[in-house]
């Protein structure tokens, strides 16, 4: 069992549209750029492959992909645009599921990690990924930098997006470690507002690489984004590399 929250049906059929600019050529394009790289001529495994946003493209530029995705309605999305011998997808959480076989490249993009709420899950999930990584193969995170410098004294609330169709905000239990995402989405013209909020555990970079050391991965790099831009102290994510000895 996971404390991962689970994607309803609804939620997958309106995911890829509510989410265009992740979508874009310019955010996929580094993405893929840098996972491909790192694969080289072997296979990638992707943790919470949801609907093939990231898969998907770097399957098509050669990259045997293996996906493990817990919501069936999200994979469900994803076999519309690539069949099962193309790009295998195996139901399951991914602190816990093991698929067959080993991997130059296993990868977790765009907050994931977060979405398991307890820190033995997340330990879980870097164990699983040292699983199924061949010597020398790689661990790749994307990960937001949580934004606590941003909280006025006494507040517990960071707005991330006001925008025309959509107000996000954060809001932070710092005793817990956890935050929970809250967006108003404006589905139609008549004003009217959509609700939805999410779960996460946030952790540090610092905490990660100890969870890596825990598996048995090392540190190679990290990187504010998929551009290998330098990663500093006021960058708002990060991309992180661990690798498994040789």
């Amino acid at each position: 069992m996971t404390t991962s929250e689970l994607w309803s049906r609804v939620a997958a059929e309106r995911y890829d549209a509510e989410d265009t600019e992740m979508f874009s050529a310019a955010v996929l394009g580094p993405t893929v750029d840098f996972l491909a790289e790192l694969a080289g001529d072997g296979r990638a495994l992707e943790f919470a492959i949801g609907t093939g946003r990231v898969g998907v493209p770097l399957r098509e530029r050669g990259v045997p992909v293996t996906g493990i995705e817990l919501s069936e309605p999200m994979a469900a999305v994803l076999r519309r645009k690539v069949d099962e011998d193309t790009l295998p997808v195996v139901i399951g959480d991914m602190a816990t599921t093991v698929v067959p076989g080993t991997f130059t490249l296993v990868y977790l993009v765009y907050n994931t990690v977060s979405n398991l709420l307890t820190q033995d899950e997340q330990v879980e999930c870097f164990r699983n990924a040292a699983r199924h990584l061949a010597p020398g193969g790689r661990f790749v995170i994307e990960l937001g930098v949580p934004p606590l410098r941003s909280l006025p004294l006494g507040q517990v609330a960071v707005p991330f997006d006001v925008s025309e169709r959509h107000l996000g905000f954060d809001t932070f239990d710092l005793v817990e470690q956890m935050l929970v995402s809250h967006h108003f989405t404006r589905d139609r013209d008549d004003g009217r507002y959509r609700r939805d909020a999410s779960r996460h555990r946030y952790a540090w970079p610092a905490e990660l690489d100890l969870m890596a050391r825990i598996a048995g991965l090392g540190l190679e790099r990290r990187v504010a984004d998929w551009d290998g831009s330098p990663f500093a102290q006021d960058s708002p994510k990060h991309v992180s590399v661990w690798r498994k000895p040789a």
